[in-house]
């Protein structure tokens, strides 16, 4: 059962030349197990190998991560919430893009930790826990 959902700053770590340490290392304490993603991260690791065109880089997403860790759709239930989140930010005059609140209202909906390199996008959301992996 997962705990954490991976946003794309972290889900991406393993395709980089050189993945961040703090990342590697709490992958691995928690394992692939305990760990879940967006299909909306999928999305858009997707556009940026797409984007880079590059033959090694696709090979290296179909070997190290398609399909590893499940991808959680967006359904009624997360548009619900995405609606919540998005309307308690602009009442804040707090602009978040789309896509992380999205990738907040799927892990609020879930239970789950979200596991980011970009804390600031997730901080202050009700009824979202945030886990910074940066080893900061």
């Amino acid at each position: 059962m997962p705990t954490h959902l991976l946003d794309t700053s972290v889900f991406c770590q393993p395709l980089r030349p050189r993945p961040l340490p703090s990342v590697v290392r709490r992958w691995e304490r928690l394992g692939d197990g305990n760990l879940a993603t967006s299909v909306l991260v999928e999305a858009e690791v997707q556009y940026g190998i797409h984007l880079k065109g590059s033959r090694k880089l696709a090979e290296a997403y179909r070997t190290l991560l398609r399909g590893r860790l499940p991808a959680l759709p967006v359904d009624l239930e997360v548009a619900d919430a995405y609606a919540g989140l998005k309307a308690q930010l602009h009442q804040r005059g707090r602009p978040v893009p789309d896509l992380d609140l999205l990738i907040a209202a799927t892990a609020q909906v879930h239970g789950l930790v979200v596991a980011t390199l970009n804390p600031r996008h997730f901080l202050g959301l009700e009824g979202v826990s945030v886990e910074d992996w940066s080893g900061v």
